[in-house]
């Protein structure tokens, strides 16, 4: 099995790596770190990181030579199993709106919004309790009540709620995870997210939607 990570100049990629090759060991993977567009093609599964604003890093994603198309094909039209984590999931809204607006990739219907919590500090930064509203592959052995790391002060507003697979709570519901047939994405950071986070990739390396 080959995962790609794609690197875009936009993502905590030595964390991620480290954290997907551990996981990997047992189902053989091999962890690419990789911005070729056709090392992504021909990948197994693929990684999208992404710290920082959205405009930005859907600015440094368009930046390499075809790699938004090849990231299409592969995930929408090949079914290649996709994690985002962090902007790299909320990547796949139709539009941020973040400093001003922007497109996304368009994957999963909706928007990025600001968080809303008044009275707490934005960015939601640190550890946080999940709810996990609906079973999914990649959720498998974790609950509601088990914690995950967040840094963000935007969150994924999805339109159709079977999409939202979990939230976190923080002055209101903060979208956690989402998903659609071979695509999640983690508003959290799984690399950074201890037994959590390390299941969560192991989930996604076994998955066969």
């Amino acid at each position: 099995m080959r995962v790609a990570l794609v690197d875009y100049d936009s993502g905590n990629l030595h964390s991620a790596e480290k954290a997907i090759a551990l996981m990997g060991r047992d189902v053989g993977a091999e962890t690419l770190v990789t911005s070729d567009p056709e090392v992504v093609r021909r990948a197994d599964r693929i990684v999208l990181p992404g710290d920082g604003a959205f405009p930005a890093c859907r600015a440094a994603l368009d930046a390499v030579p075809g790699m938004v198309e090849v990231l299409r094909d592969a995930v929408l039209t090949r079914g290649t199993p996709f994690l985002g984590i962090c902007v790299g999931m909320q990547m796949l809204a139709e539009i941020g709106h973040e400093y001003r607006d922007t497109e996304g990739l368009g994957w999963i219907g909706g928007e990025i919004d600001a968080i809303a919590a008044p009275g707490l500090k934005v960015p939601h930064m640190g550890w946080n309790d999940l709810e996990v509203l609906r079973p999914h592959p990649v959720l498998d052995g974790i609950e509601t009540g088990d914690h995950a790391y967040f840094v963000h002060g935007w969150q994924f507003r999805v339109r159709d709620p079977a999409h939202l697979l979990a939230t976190a709570d923080y002055g209101g519901p903060v979208t956690a995870v989402v998903g659609r047939e071979n695509i999640v994405g983690t508003q959290f950071h799984p690399e950074k997210s201890q037994a959590v986070g390390l299941r969560l990739i192991a989930n996604f390396l076994r998955w066969k939607p």
